[in-house]
């Protein structure tokens, strides 16, 4: 697995955001995934966290499978989520996304899971991205630490 760029700012990845999750990705080429433990403080009803939360990260996970096959970063036009089990803070999740469907660069189908280490899943996501015009993804780009650059090569 190749560890994906992240930004200073972003609310789920970002390093320098005080109150961001500072998640990491990591992709094989074709999944990209995520290690997730929620804390205390990210709790909605008593000892379970809060599902916007869990969206967001559902969310975040499939940008990154929209963007690690096309090179274009997209955002969120439709997000569907499955809330199937609780997610008790401290409980690690991994998350997973791939891209299901490339609509002519256009529009892009992904998909995104949460499990528990008992492997259960515990949410599900599907989403439709809109990819970026380039100068918005160049602008973007400058947030980012790391190698950035293979993202936005055009794919062999």
């Amino acid at each position: 697995m190749k560890a994906l760029p992240h930004t200073h700012s972003c609310f789920v990845c970002g390093e320098s955001n005080p109150f961001g999750l500072r998640l990491r990705f990591e992709t094989d080429g074709h999944l990209v995934q995520t290690r997730f433990v929620p804390r205390t403080e990210h709790i909605g009803f008593k000892g379970v966290v809060h599902g916007g939360l869990i969206a967001t990260v559902l969310d975040e996970i499939m940008v990154w499978a929209c963007a690690v096959p096309t090179r274009k970063f997209a955002y969120c036009a439709e997000l569907t989520v499955r809330f199937l089990k609780p997610l008790a803070p401290g409980e690690e999740v991994l998350v997973t996304s791939e891209l299901v469907v490339n609509r002519k660069d256009r529009l892009y189908e992904a998909k995104a899971v949460a499990r528990n280490a008992a492997n259960l899943t515990l949410a599900e996501a599907t989403g439709k991205y809109r990819p970026l015009k380039t100068t918005d993804a160049s602008e973007m780009a400058r947030d980012f630490v790391g190698d950035v650059g293979w993202l936005l090569a055009k794919p062999e």
